[in-house]
Parts: structure tokens; C-alpha cells; sequence
């Protein structure tokens, strides 16, 4: 079983800067998929970004594109997730998920098989 363990989160101004780590347990994570998703009104959450266990980044969220890049480090076994010039309408609780099947990026919740608990990001305007 593959824990995964976000942290980062916190209470910054608009304009701001915040990194998310995404922690995991697993022995062979470099090879995972991994993705950050947060809620979004009227839908299940939506997906911010992914990376590959290649380092393939899919990253398209309109609303995010030139703010937030995502990362991983393969030898801490951590995804990162670096959020610039936060607005007030990128709070939400953000969640990092691992796909240990497929090596492209899913945009969907479905083919992720592990979640962290997620970890709250707060703007204030």
C-alpha cells in the first residue's frame, strides 16, 4: 500500500508564493504518474497538473498556466507543486494522487489508485 502525504499548505496573501510536497511511500514511486487536483465548483475535483515517472508534465488548467509548475525529485520520492502569484480563487484543499499503471498523465480522477489526505491552501485578497 502507497501512502501518500502532501504538506505545504497555509494561509499566504494574493501574490504569493507556496510549494506543495507530495511525499510517498513506495520503493518504485519514480515510476509513478503523479497529479495534483483540487475541487471546483460543480464538478469533482479538477486536475492542476501531473508529471510522469519520465518527467513528462501535462499542464494545461488555463487558470494556473504561468503560476504553477510542477516537479518531482525521485530520489526523496517527493512531487512538488510550486504555486506564484496565488489569487484568492486558487484556495482550495489540493490533493496529490500516484498512478501506478499507466505512464501518461490522466486528467481524471479514475486511473489514480492512491490519494494523499490533502492539504489546505488559503489566499487572502
Amino acid at each position: 500500500q502507497v501512502q501518500l502525504v502532501e504538506s505545504g499548505g497555509g494561509l499566504v496573501q494574493a501574490w504569493g508564493s507556496l510549494r506543495l510536497s507530495c511525499a510517498a511511500s513506495a520503493r518504485t514511486f519514480s515510476s509513478y504518474t503523479v497529479a495534483w487536483f483540487r475541487p471546483a465548483p460543480g464538478k469533482e475535483r479538477e486536475f492542476v497538473a501531473g508529471i510522469s515517472g519520465s518527467g513528462i508534465i501535462t499542464s494545461d488548467l488555463d487558470s494556473v498556466k504561468g503560476r504553477f509548475t510542477i516537479a518531482r525529485d525521485n530520489a526523496k520520492n517527493t512531487v512538488y507543486l510550486q504555486m506564484n502569484s496565488l489569487k484568492p480563487e486558487d484556495t482550495a484543499v489540493y490533493y496529490c494522487a500516484a498512478d501506478s499503471g499507466r505512464p501518461r498523465v490522466a486528467r481524471t480522477e479514475g486511473p489514480y489508485d492512491y490519494w494523499g489526505q490533502g492539504t489546505q491552501v488559503t489566499i487572502s485578497s
